[in-house]
């Protein structure tokens, strides 16, 4: 700008002639630059301000005007001639006040034009601001001009021009614009690179803006220069809250001292321990609640000075998503407690360090007695706050180190690390000791006791797998002796689970194979000797093992389920054997069949008798049907039952009366035609008193009730007298016949038929 404007001064002095030569100064002309350089310094320090007021444009347009007239009179004496300049001193003061109002307008157009480049339409007061300054500046020189008077002196050498004024100023004039054009070039260049400087600041600011995770930057002491919208979401605070205010502000307190070590670390030695990479930190919200983050970090350097990006994701809900899995996958949904699956993982990191160190582990397998009981009378919402008080007593149970699990049902295990026998004993009485206490929920006074098979590392397995099937069949073991206690597993034990098992499977391909048969044991008349009916007896014969015992099979086939076809095969088999006599032209007796309790509770059981009989076309009264005293325990199921069936016909009797726990009462409340004495009575009559006199007393009080009796197991002559004597009904034993196939039956039909004649 003051080369422009010393420029035009310097040409149009060029421009102007005199009748004498002139010269110019080299000095002087070089030394009226500085002025107009001043000058223009001047207007853009003023101008770059971001406010002006009138003092300074005052100033500053006193101070330009000082420098322009200066530069013009100083070009002025650098012009060497044979005259004197003499200066009018109104045009002197007016080309002042000129440069003066020019200075003051052109301040005003430039700051105006600074403050509002980006106006649309500028460009036409950019080029009128420029045209005015044009013409203000060179009003002011010609009035300068004009205020000049040459007079010449006769005493001056002539001056020889150096040079060509014409060619002077249009060298000037083309360097000028050689000049400018570089000018504008750059300007233009730079403006360029300006615009897409900002452009892209500008897009980056949004994506930085628009992210949802948090971007913060912070210099090497760790103080906070940007901070964007999504740090304001995750952390509450507004930039202007933050920016200045050091990182310590976001991080937890436990957590600060640590952050403070690694920033100072990484500054002094640039070696990266958490710089790119991604970590799972805790942060600091506005209000205090500490939070999970994910945080990555960068670095750069800029002028000399390290500087640190964050980029800090709120992970709140994936980490509450991956507890949610974590629970789901390992955890028990109804008691917390860990499943099958971390178990076995927790087990064998256990078995693992006590390999290593070669230490022993205790393990537990739990079954609760009676719970099936108490989840299907109350029902299984009952049955599930039970099972959580009973993992919060196994647990109040064991140290800190133990772990109980859940399998499924009422079905725990326990593994105890760093433990021996003398240990898991105390731990397995603790346990049972804390459930011989009741267990009350929602007003209802509960009880139930624990079956505890314990294994023990390295002697009874070496695996899981091995430990806790081991501890299983301990289990059982103690389920077998009569529950509520504690085993610690032996090999004996696998031997009786293995024949076990054997004979289930056995028992489940017996029917399909036709290994059963039924035989039939007669029923006689005490008083007449008569043959009144017969009791169907079920027989196992396997092909590779014989006979199986009864005794040994039907609790197995209890158990497992199988009674019920089992049952219903009997049931079939026996009418039709009763019917096949019948046509054979034999008198009716009545078929007695055993029903098991798991038989008579089926829903269907009355159907599935009416449906047999039919089939068999048997008259319902040929039919009687034994049930134990425990079928009756649950008295309104078994009377509803009882009566249906009593209303077909069907005969009912008690089997091994005496040997139960129910009350008497159901002696008048049931539809009960006999009762049956257990051959244990029957066969000490004669030697143990108490048997005797519990045999008469059953005979009377069955009498007194209008019930018939009759006693099983009479295998003597002596026996039979005895409950002649009492008056008993009917007995039946090895001293009228064991259990026979019906073909031998036939023979007993023979004689019978053969002594009514």
């Amino acid at each position: 700008m003051g080369l422009g404007i010393w420029a035009m001064h310097f040409i149009a002095m060029l421009a102007f002639h005199l009748s004498i030569p002139v010269s110019y100064s080299i000095t002087g002309v070089i030394f009226s630059i500085f002025p107009a350089i001043i000058s223009s310094v001047i207007a853009f320090f003023i101008i770059s301000r971001t406010t002006m007021g009138k003092t300074q444009v005052i100033l500053g347009a006193i101070f330009m005007a000082i420098g322009i007239v200066s530069m013009h009179y100083t070009g002025m004496e650098a012009m060497e001639m044979g005259a004197i300049i003499e200066y009018s001193l109104l045009l002197w003061i007016l080309s002042a006040i000129i440069a003066f109002i020019s200075s003051l307008v052109g301040l005003y157009l430039l700051f105006f034009i600074s403050q509002n480049y980006s106006t649309p339409d500028m460009w036409w007061r950019k080029a009128g601001s420029a045209l005015i300054m044009g013409i203000a500046i060179s009003g002011m020189h010609y009035t300068g001009m004009a205020a000049a008077k040459f007079k010449a002196h006769h005493h001056a050498e002539p001056t020889v021009s150096l040079f060509n004024s014409t060619i002077l100023a249009y060298s000037i004039g083309i360097a000028m614009l050689i000049i400018f054009g570089l000018v504008f070039i750059s300007i233009f260049v730079e403006k360029r690179f300006q615009s897409q400087s900002i452009k892209f600041e500008s897009k980056f600011q949004s994506v930085i803006e628009s992210a949802t995770d948090a971007i913060v930057l912070a210099d090497s002491l760790g103080n906070i220069i940007s901070w964007n919208k999504g740090a304001e979401l995750i952390f509450g605070y507004k930039d202007k809250e933050v920016l200045g205010r050091n990182l310590q502000i976001i991080i937890p307190e436990k957590y600060r001292e640590a952050h403070q070590k690694g920033m100072k670390r990484y500054i002094s030695t640039q070696e990266p321990h958490v710089i790119g990479k991604t970590v799972e930190l805790q942060g600091l919200k506005k209000g205090g609640d500490v939070f999970p983050i994910e945080l990555s970090i960068a670095t750069w350097n800029e002028e000399e000075n390290m500087y640190f990006s964050s980029i800090i994701r709120d992970i709140t809900e994936r980490k509450q998503s991956e507890k949610k899995i974590n629970q789901m996958v390992y955890r028990d949904s109804l008691t917390g407690l860990p499943n099958r699956l971390l178990l076995n993982d927790r087990l064998n990191q256990a078995l693992e360090q006590a390999k290593d160190n070669k230490q022993s582990l205790g393990v537990m397998f739990i079954d609760l007695d009676r719970f099936k009981y108490i989840n299907d009378t109350l029902g299984h919402a009952m049955g599930d706050l039970l099972l959580i008080e009973v993992a919060n007593r196994i647990q109040a149970c064991l140290g800190k180190a133990d772990t109980v699990s859940r399998q499924g049902g009422d079905e725990f295990i326990v593994f105890i690390p760093q433990s021996n026998s003398d240990k898991v004993t105390k731990i397995a009485q603790k346990i049972l000791d804390l459930f011989s206490r009741s267990i009350v929920i929602k007003e209802q006074e509960l009880f139930v006791t624990p079956s505890i098979g314990i294994s023990v590392y390295p002697e009874d397995g070496r695996d899981t797998e091995t430990l806790i099937k081991n501890a299983d069949t301990a289990m059982y073991r103690v389920k077998e002796q009569g529950k509520n206690n504690f085993e610690f597993y032996t090999p004996e034990m696998n031997e009786t689970i293995s024949k076990k098992m054997k004979l289930e499977l056995g028992l489940r391909k017996a029917l399909v194979n036709n290994e059963f048969k039924l035989v039939y044991q007669p029923q006689i008349d005490i008083g007449t000797g008569k043959l009144l009916g017969v009791e169907a007896l079920l027989r196992w014969h396997h092909p590779e093992w014989g006979t199986i015992s009864p005794a040994e099979f039907i609790p197995l086939a209890e158990e497992t389920g199988l009674i019920v076809p089992i049952g219903e095969w009997v049931l079939y088999k026996a009418c039709m054997q009763n019917k096949e006599w019948q046509n054979e032209g034999y008198s009716p007796i009545r078929m007695a069949v055993n029903i098991s309790s798991l038989q008579f509770q089926q829903s269907n059981f009355v159907e599935t008798v009416r449906k047999i009989l039919k089939e068999t076309e048997l008259d319902p009264i040929y039919l009687e049907l034994e049930l134990t005293e425990s079928i009756i325990q649950d008295s309104k199921h078994a009377v509803s039952t009882m009566h249906n069936l009593k209303n077909m016909g069907i005969y009912l009797s008690i089997d091994d009366f005496g040997t139960g726990y129910s009350s008497l009462s159901y002696l008048k409340t049931f539809p009960i035609d006999t009762l049956k004495i257990d051959q244990t009575f029957t066969r000490n009559i004669y030697i143990d008193q108490k048997d005797a006199s519990l045999v008469s007393t059953i005979i009377n009080m069955a009498q007194n009730l209008d019930l018939k009796v009759i006693a099983e197991g009479v295998e003597t002559a002596e026996q039979l007298q005895f409950l002649q004597q009492e008056r008993c009904n009917e007995a039946q034993g090895y001293f009228f016949s064991r259990p026979i196939p019906a073909q031998e039956m036939n023979y007993i039909f023979q004689q019978q038929f053969a002594n009514k004649k």
